[in-house]
């Protein structure tokens, strides 16, 4: 999602200094590759890179499509074979031993366009669902490319009522929505990437001593939404924490009134105050959130539980599954930003359903598509 919201933004940047654009979209890979189908790149007429379609290697031979693809108006479907060494000799060998196809479309900011497309994929407040579509049969014939975002309360057409299979697309994006998991679906003689683009992952930090600083500049560096809560207003200040997007000063009992919460909130408490968190929790625990961390030893946090329940809170199996102390992975973290990393390892490791064991113990593929 933040590569996402960094496309958009540099595209309305382009727009404003009346500079055309192209949009470079990994649509398919085939074996092993750096970046998997969805990774994007934005291209503008004198050059500008933002996102990425691989490691840096493509990036060169995919911009000078991309100033063709502007010039002619016309979308363009590239291959890259890295398992070929001609590939190589030219200078995009990725060693990755697989094959990537990457369209390049360009963007007409008079019109419904792919840049539309992903604007509303980042307002969304869920899943939703993003067509690529794209005929590898015929590479010098019609690419329909970006033509659907389908949400939860929006549908966006672009070129889609032209396609026969429009219907049968249609249903395929209802079910890819439904399943929360991307798909490769062909139809006649054109393949359709189609994508489900997961919402973006909010933080809530309770606590703004120190410790909290790195983890909220980890955050930001990958684009979660993140909010700052504290009692104390001299230590939940903007000048110390300027990536934070909201800085709520508040007693626990008022939080939750100004917070949004659904299934990608993450909450870590880290006030190292005992009953401002306690108080916290007992309001907290209904709703269910997915993730709850505490900061501490984990007797810390038995004795919470137990506490809460003394007092008539009812402790549920879901609140046992979610709610953990200590925080993190175990990477051995003893600083402050070391303990963030492994905070932030454990967030991402939950909401993307995965261990957060090392990758040499993988004996899958890394990723599905």
């Amino acid at each position: 999602m933040k590569e996402l919201i960094d496309i958009v933004a540099a595209y309305e940047r382009a727009v404003n200094e009346n500079k055309k654009t192209a949009l470079a979209t990994v649509v398919l890979v085939e074996g092993s590759a750096y970046r998997r189908a969805g990774a994007r790149m934005l291209i503008t007429e004198d050059g500008q890179l933002t996102g990425a379609i691989s490691g840096g290697c493509l990036e060169g031979d995919a911009l000078r499509k991309a100033r063709m693809v502007i010039m002619q108006q016309q979308p363009m479907l590239v291959t890259y074979d890295t398992m070929d060494d001609d590939d190589a000799k030219l200078g995009v060998g990725l060693g990755c031993n697989g094959i990537i196809h990457i369209l390049i479309e360009p963007i007409d900011n008079k019109q419904i366009n792919p840049i539309t497309l992903l604007k509303a994929a980042i307002a969304s407040n869920g899943y939703s669902v993003l067509v690529t579509l794209f005929s590898i049969e015929d590479r010098k014939g019609p690419q329909p490319g970006s033509c659907l975002y389908l949400g939860r309360d929006q549908t966006l057409r672009n070129g889609l009522d032209n396609l026969p299979y429009k219907n049968e697309l249609l249903e395929n994006a209802k079910n890819v929505l439904d399943n929360q998991c991307s798909t490769i679906t062909v139809y006649q003689s054109y393949t359709a990437f189609v994508e489900c683009v997961k919402p973006l992952i909010s933080l809530v930090i309770i606590g703004a001593g120190n410790d909290a600083i790195p983890l909220t500049r980890f955050a930001a560096i990958l684009g979660w939404n993140t909010t700052l809560i504290d009692g104390r207003p001299n230590y939940a200040t903007a000048e110390r924490f300027p990536s934070v997007k909201k800085i709520l000063v508040t007693k626990p009992v008022k939080i939750l009134g100004d917070l949004e919460i659904n299934e990608w909130t993450a909450f870590v408490l880290m006030t190292h105050n005992y009953n401002y968190e306690i108080t916290f929790l007992k309001q907290l625990l209904p709703l269910h959130p997915s993730y709850i961390r505490v900061l501490g030893p984990k007797k810390k946090l038995e004795r919470m539980l137990d506490e809460l329940e003394e007092n008539g809170t009812v402790i549920t199996e879901r609140n046992l599954e979610t709610i953990h102390g200590p925080v993190g992975l175990d990477i051995g973290s003893e600083t402050p930003e070391e303990i963030a990393l492994s905070i932030i390892a454990e967030i991402k490791a939950i909401f993307s359903k995965r261990n957060g064991k090392s990758l040499k113990h993988k004996m899958t593929v890394i990723h599905n598509i």
